[in-house]
């Protein structure tokens, strides 16, 4: 986790020094953008592993912004988070749609910040390290490749938002396995994140809307399985 990479956009510069000083004191690698269009020029050079992004920016905002980022192959893997004041008018699902994984509240005390940062980048590696999901997972027309973040659908290749490749392959490691909402949750978001209650559905119905709708059935009351 020392030397994780951390890019932070947003037009405030108070707002960017507060954050990289705290950052950086705890051994981050931190790069610094202004702008939408300057984020995705950063972005594209520093690879970071986590993208601290504000909502409300003047020109293209946050969520422009995350969409740009995720339609970038090589930018699809960083987390995402966005960075919102209380009181703006932002909602949390449609950041998810965006492309985002969490979002962090301002203000917010020096702490709390380095301890959601790292709660963060501990998620990242969590299924990447979990020898119990194959490489390759091949089910039906659905291919899914852990390593290269890929999913193929018959003949097309689909590149994935980050929470929705970790969603798909949860389900998809154990077919006709039902896996509980606070199943996916802790193994998809972590335990030390918050996030909103209809994240999971935001998610689940994307996959759906790029898979087709057979795959992933609903168990009223339950959660969710991956149907062979």
């Amino acid at each position: 986790m020392l030397n994780s990479k951390i890019l932070l956009v947003d037009d405030e510069p108070d707002i960017l020094e507060f954050i990289s000083f705290n950052l950086e004191t705890q051994g981050f690698i931190v790069e610094k953008a202004q702008t939408g269009e300057e984020a995705l020029q950063k972005a594209t050079l520093f690879i970071p592993d986590l993208i601290i992004l504000d909502v409300m920016m003047p020109g293209m905002d946050g969520m422009e912004t995350c969409e740009k980022l995720r339609a970038i192959p090589e930018l699809n893997n960083p987390i995402i988070a966005f960075l919102t004041a209380r009181g703006e008018d932002y909602s949390q699902i449609a950041g998810f749609e965006a492309g985002a994984d969490d979002y962090i509240a301002k203000p917010i005390k020096p702490k709390v910040l380095v301890s959601r940062v790292k709660a963060l980048l501990k998620r990242k590696t969590v299924i990447d390290a979990n020898d119990d999901i194959d490489t390759v997972i091949t089910l039906g027309d659905i291919v899914i490749d852990k390593e290269k973040y890929i999913v193929k659908n018959k003949t097309e290749e689909l590149i994935l938002p980050r929470k929705e490749f970790e969603l798909l392959l949860l389900l998809a490691s154990k077919p006709n396995k039902v896996f509980t909402r606070d199943n996916i949750y802790n193994k998809v978001w972590g335990e030390d994140i918050i996030v909103g209650d209809r994240t999971i559905d935001v998610h689940i119905r994307k996959l759906r809307e790029k898979l087709g709708s057979n795959y992933i059935q609903t168990i009223k009351g339950v959660g969710y399985k991956f149907v062979e």
